[in-house]
């Protein structure tokens, strides 16, 4: 069972909204002023086990889950 492309991307975005909230605001010591992290630059700091994919571990283990269940006792 998968995620459907649409609901991949929503989840993504809430996703990056909520680590560049944890994260704040970053300085670029180059231009030596604060902002917000981009997408890139957020993957550079930060390399989580995404989302999507642990959504899709956790759907196949109670799959799993449920399908030795069925088998009778």
């Amino acid at each position: 069972m998968c995620l459907a492309l649409r609901e991949e991307r929503r989840i993504r975005i809430l996703e990056n909204r909520m680590l560049k909230e944890i994260l704040g605001r970053m300085r670029d010591e180059v231009a030596r002023k604060w902002g917000r992290l981009l997408n890139e630059e957020l993957y550079d700091v930060y390399v989580p086990p995404y989302i999507i994919e642990l959504i899709k571990s956790r759907r196949m283990t109670w799959a799993g889950h449920i399908a030795r269940m069925g088998r009778g006792e």
